[in-house]
């Protein structure tokens, strides 16, 4: 035996010596679908809690050094209302937002496919202004059949805006020269590395201007609208409002809790006892209807995330 044994011994060294033997240890496991969760109830329809937090983007959101990218919201949001949307017990919509805005297609976007939702579903869809559900934020809350609003809410920036920085000065300070090769003088139109011109700035507000209608157009067909075009325009140059004003100038249809909305879903649904669920991916929790509700990302996403930086962004965005 202790012959058997030695030889095993020999021949396992041998193999160690004569080669190497790689194995592949995956570091983090892959993505996995969709799962739900109950957050309240006990019946047997569902209403979906779906978050919008954070800059709205196209852009994955950064995992950190050693983290895996999220997805981006629009994508998240385009994921789970197809999840919904092939569960018959789903009987309302809960748009739980807490975002400043983001860039102009993404909410633009997520805006359009709440609202197919919603025309194909056939289940009442509101939207719940938390903290702050300002430009983009609102934007996508217009798709909602109703919008409440936090008391503390801050909302409105009904605009459009575009950032760059004009870095031309430091750069001669530090002795650094760019040089563009280009085909039309319009090319590095916005660029960093130099001041737009006076025509360049022109072409940037016409922009701006089609975007800027195109929300307009997106709140007077808003479920709820009670507005003038004329009236609209008067409130829509840029200013935040808290909640209480919001509602005198009929941007929100009324001020309440999450758990006021629960409620006007459930009747709307004509379903007492329906739970509320929410969305999440295995390895991640939530423990009630106001699990990360105040999550606005961090530092960067307090300043509108990379977007909002990038050359050429046009931004429904509240940037204080």
């Amino acid at each position: 035996m202790r012959k058997l044994v030695a030889l095993a011994v020999q021949i396992l060294l041998v193999s160690a010596l004569g080669g190497c033997a790689f194995v592949k240890v995956p570091l983090m496991s892959p993505p996995m679908p969709l799962e739900e969760q109950v957050l309240e109830g006990d019946g047997s329809g569902k209403i979906l809690l779906l978050d919008i937090s954070g800059t709205i983007s196209e852009q994955e959101k950064s995992g950190g050094l050693l983290g895996r990218s999220a997805p981006s919201t629009v994508s998240m949001i385009r994921e789970s209302l197809q999840k919904a949307e092939k569960d018959d017990r789903i009987v309302g919509l809960i748009l739980r937002i807490n975002s400043p805005g983001g860039t102009v297609t993404a909410s633009d976007i997520i805006h359009h496919d709440v609202t197919e939702f919603r025309k194909r579903k056939h289940v009442p869809v509101l939207a719940c202004i938390m903290s702050v559900g300002a430009s983009g934020g609102y934007y996508v809350a217009a798709a909602a059949d109703e919008i409440v609003a936090h008391p503390t809410a801050v909302t409105g920036s009904i605009g459009v805006i575009l950032m760059k920085f004009n870095m031309e000065g430091l750069m001669g300070k530090i002795g650094v020269e760019e040089q563009t090769v280009k085909s039309g003088d319009k090319k590095d139109i916005m660029s960093p590395f130099r001041k737009a011109t006076p025509e360049e700035v022109k072409l940037g507000q016409e922009i701006i201007d089609q975007f800027y209608a195109r929300f307009l157009d997106i709140i007077m067909a808003r479920p709820g609208n009670r507005l003038s075009r004329d009236e609209l325009r008067r409130l829509a140059d840029g200013r935040i409002y808290t909640a209480g004003q919001a509602l005198e100038g009929k941007l929100v249809d009324r001020i309440g809790y999450l758990d006021d909305v629960i409620a006007s879903v459930r009747k709307l649904a004509g379903d007492d006892t329906a739970r509320v669920v929410s969305y999440y991916r295995p390895g991640t929790y939530k423990g009630s209807i106001y699990a990360d509700a105040g999550d606005m990302g961090g530092a960067l996403e307090m300043f509108g995330g990379l977007d909002a930086f990038a050359a050429g962004s046009f931004m429904y965005l509240w940037r204080p």
